[in-house]
């Protein structure tokens, strides 16, 4: 059976479970997306690992498991998402050292945590797609990407977000807003970081 090769389209707070966030993949060649329900932490994590400019002073568990990787030699090649059965997803981490390739069944949350680290790809089968893939139309993925965006602090951060009035660091200097960014990752602030640098990317 061939293998679909799948992008990360973003993550959104999931509407069904509380506490719970939704992964969506898309498909590379195609109109389907895979939404996989997963944990605050892992949310986290994959976000974090999209964001090139936050970075924790700390590693995380999945920067811990890329930097033992490192060290020995292992190398994760691709992830596939191989089974489907009552809603849970299941899938494989395909590592390789020295030639030798071994299969590590693992999450599908934690492998895909893992893909982005080490820029692996991510592939599924056809029947999963059927069973579970959404199509979309263009007006539906407008709309999702817009969610995506507006939902964007509370997704990467999964920190109670505290209120603050709109344009609040409009006062401060790009120098300024850069040095708070700073703080804000070194006191592991990640919801205020991602608001400082929404405000930095607004004037680039």
């Amino acid at each position: 059976m061939s293998l679909i090769k799948l992008t990360i389209k973003g993550i959104s707070y999931s509407q069904t479970q509380s506490g719970a966030y939704a992964l969506v993949l898309s498909e590379m060649e195609g109109t389907r997306t895979l939404p996989i329900i997963i944990g605050a932490f892992e949310a986290q994590s994959i976000a974090i690992a999209l964001e090139k400019e936050i970075r924790p002073p700390r590693p995380l568990t999945h920067d811990l498991f890329k930097t033992f990787s490192d060290r020995f030699s292992i190398t994760v090649k691709q992830v596939i998402i191989h089974k489907l059965v009552d809603g849970v997803f299941y899938s494989s981490l395909i590592c390789e050292r020295e030639g030798v390739e071994e299969v590590i069944d693992t999450r599908t949350s934690d492998a895909i945590a893992l893909a982005v680290r080490f820029e692996a790809p991510i592939f599924t089968y056809e029947n999963i797609l059927d069973k579970a893939g959404i199509y979309l139309k263009m007006d539906e993925e407008l709309t999702i990407e817009e969610d995506l965006e507006s939902d964007e602090d509370e997704i990467e951060f999964s920190i109670e977000e505290e209120e603050e009035g709109e344009g609040s660091y409009s006062h401060l200097s790009l120098k300024e807003l850069h040095e708070q960014l700073n703080d804000a990752v070194a006191n592991e602030n990640y919801e205020l970081a991602a608001k400082i640098r929404d405000e930095i990317s607004k004037r680039s």
